[in-house]
């Protein structure tokens, strides 16, 4: 039976949104949310950037670990075997390989550089690296695939697979999709190709949720497995990518979803909200109120008809139980009076302080200490309980973040 599975996304296309940034610590963060909700993987960024290998160093570690449960990592490339091959030595076992496939691209982005037969070369090139590195599984990103005609998208796709990919990802990459649409072409590439195809929309429409679902039917309806691309709060470029924890609520508890539609993992919504408002923290990008499941609004009533009813009987006017997504945070650094904090400028006296009122054991004091001033540093904001308590304990592994500072 096929299943549908969550490819997260934010730490590739969600660092890409504009007016916002993150560290490297701060992407480790989104690694260790991801693995506490149950996610299947996590794109974790670009391998072949030399400012990022020292943070996928830590990750692959931190994965072994067993930070992270059982997410897998995965590395995003150009379809370019050059790329791959600079990517190789680091331990990623999963990587999607993108390159854009509409004539609006090749004539106005490549100007001449490619054409449609030197695109599917490169492209075989990049996965026949991949795979002979060592590579589990290979996606291809079909970038601007909403753009692309079925004729060329499956000749591409079917050229992939040949080579050894094992999914096309199909790239709503200005958000124009509507759900009719997107669901039967999945409907038709997956059927025709024999492999799954990988949603990757836009919400430039806002329809990046719902023309996510209609893709995932689409593989469903053609006996393929679906992977859905998501990114924490549907933060992404201009106007955002798909919102996890929405895409999540919708196959749950959506009218009309196919029967057998059924996600393959383990998903735990209890740490919705902790990642939810940790994500809009870190990235200083504020929650909406109205954010699915997890916005300040997202279950308040205030207008006679509805407080009444809800009153009576919550679900009157709610679809889905409060606690499904679990408490929002109450950490130490947003508490109002007298507080002791530990960071960047921080003596072990407070450092220690932290720590014990967190009911944390330091094991390695002296390493811990120094890379919560590091992280500290690198966030530029007080670091978060759950922050503190991964540093306590992984710091062997979050200390390959600073080569040269920490290892010892």
């Amino acid at each position: 039976m096929p299943l549908i599975h969550f490819l997260d996304v934010t730490n590739r296309d969600g660092v890409q949104t504009a007016r916002t940034g993150l560290s490297k610590f701060g992407k480790t963060m989104v690694n260790f949310y991801l693995g506490r909700l149950g996610v299947a993987q996590s794109e974790i960024g670009f391998p072949f950037l030399f400012h990022e290998v020292p943070y996928i160093r830590a990750q692959t570690a931190l994965e072994q670990a067993g930070a992270f449960g059982g997410l897998r990592l995965s590395g995003w490339c150009r379809a370019v075997a050059a790329d791959v091959e600079r990517s190789a030595t680091l331990g990623l076992k999963h990587y999607n390989l993108s390159i854009s496939t509409s004539d609006q691209m090749l004539r106005n982005k490549f100007r001449g550089r490619l054409d449609r037969p030197a695109l599917i070369r490169e492209t075989v090139e990049a996965v026949r690296t991949a795979k002979a590195a060592g590579a589990q599984t290979v996606g291809v990103n079909a970038e601007d695939g909403s753009r692309t005609d079925d004729g060329f998208l499956t000749e591409f796709a079917i050229a992939a697979r040949e080579a050894g990919a094992d999914r096309l990802r199909y790239c709503d990459t200005i958000g124009g999709d509507t759900p009719g649409r997107i669901g039967e072409r999945f409907a038709k590439l997956a059927g025709t190709v024999g492999m799954p195809i990988e949603t990757h929309c836009h919400n430039d429409l806002g329809m990046a949720v719902a023309n996510s679902l209609a893709g995932a039917f689409g593989n469903l309806d053609a006996g393929q497995d679906a992977w859905i691309n998501t990114c924490v709060n549907g933060i992404g470029e201009r106007s955002g990518n798909a919102d996890l924890v929405s895409c999540i609520l919708a196959l749950r508890h959506g009218f009309g979803v196919p029967a057998g539609a059924e996600i393959g993992d383990p998903l735990d919504l209890t740490w919705a909200r902790r990642f939810a408002w940790w994500a809009s923290y870190a990235f200083g990008q504020p929650l909406p109120n109205h954010q699915p499941g997890v916005g300040p609004n997202a279950f308040a009533h205030e207008s006679g008809i509805h407080a009444d009813g809800a009153l009576k009987d919550h679900r009157n006017y709610e679809l889905y139980d409060d606690e499904e997504l679990g408490p929002f945070p109450h950490d130490r650094h947003a508490r109002a009076g007298r507080i002791v904090l530990t960071g960047e400028y921080g003596g072990l006296a407070g450092f220690r302080h932290v720590f014990d009122d967190l009911g944390v054991e330091v094991t390695d004091e002296q390493l811990t200490f120094r890379l919560v001033q590091l992280c500290n540093a690198a966030t530029g904001r007080p670091l978060t309980d759950d922050e503190l308590r991964l540093i306590a304990v992984y710091p062997n592994e979050l200390a390959l973040l600073y080569p040269g500072l920490l290892i010892r």
